[in-house]
């Protein structure tokens, strides 16, 4: 199996694209971690993903905590061969009503999180180590009503270059999942019902070439490729997964040549 004998942590796995990678990267035959700061949604997570599965409780904002979590998984496994970095948050932040409070908090998390994370982690990733991150094709799209979340990811996509030139003397590659419209219970803090989230999906897919949004399953596959030694040759790239939203939008028009 792609990932045999591999130890893989993930931030954020307790929930969307995140646990469906969990699951993948168990089925894959890797030696699952799962860090999340909410016990409720972690232990859903354990009971989905079964036994195997190990949480631990880290909050990828406090630095102590994620030195604490990295060292038990250095203690249980000793090392670690995939990172993927896909805790986050995405709430609208119009301009008029956005608190500083809330447009720090989001940098915070998306941003400033995955960076502790990769640097609590990195004495334990060992030589062919595959670091994933996770941005947004909001980061180019320029959708109104999400400036935080798109500076976040924007600046998250520069980051993951310069770590990318950093780290390989270590042997360590770097590369970053930019998702498209995807279903998780992620968009249940900007859809409150589910007349909400009904519409909220309608409007999403007037953009999307292929006419639907994208599963986490789905994001899941191009996270196992990047994890796995089949991407051993790939350095700071950006897979998208966007059903064309960001580079073929369904309605563009059509000039004949």
């Amino acid at each position: 199996m792609e990932l045999n004998d591999k130890v893989a942590v993930i931030t954020g796995g307790d929930s969307g694209i995140g646990l469906a990678s969990a699951r993948l990267f168990l089925e894959a035959g890797a030696d699952v971690v799962i860090m999340s700061n909410n016990p409720e949604t972690r232990g859903v997570a354990r009971s989905q993903l079964g036994a195997k599965v190990v949480t631990i409780e880290a909050d990828v904002t406090d630095t102590r905590a994620l030195g604490i979590a990295f060292a038990e998984v250095g203690r249980q496994f000793g090392h670690i061969d995939v990172l993927f970095a896909s805790a986050g948050v995405v709430p609208p932040t119009p301009l008029e009503r956005t608190s500083s409070e809330l447009f720090e908090r989001i940098l915070r998390i998306n941003v400033a999180g995955s960076f502790y994370t990769v640097q609590a982690a990195l004495p334990y990733l060992r030589s062919g180590a595959s670091v994933i991150l996770i941005g947004s094709v909001v980061a180019t799209m320029g959708i109104a009503g999400f400036g935080a979340y798109a500076a976040s990811k924007a600046g998250l996509s520069g980051m993951a270059r310069a770590l990318a030139s950093e780290l390989p003397p270590k042997g360590i590659r770097v590369n970053t999942l930019v998702p498209g419209p995807t279903r998780t219970p992620i968009w249940g803090t900007i859809a409150h019902t589910e007349r909400d989230l009904e519409e909220l999906e309608k409007s999403l897919v007037r953009s999307i070439s292929i006419g639907r949004l994208s599963d986490a399953d789905e994001v899941a596959q191009a996270a196992l490729f990047l994890a796995s030694d089949h991407s051993s040759s790939m350095q700071a790239a950006e897979i998208v997964i966007d059903g064309g939203a960001s580079r073929a939008p369904q309605g563009a028009p059509a000039y004949r040549v």
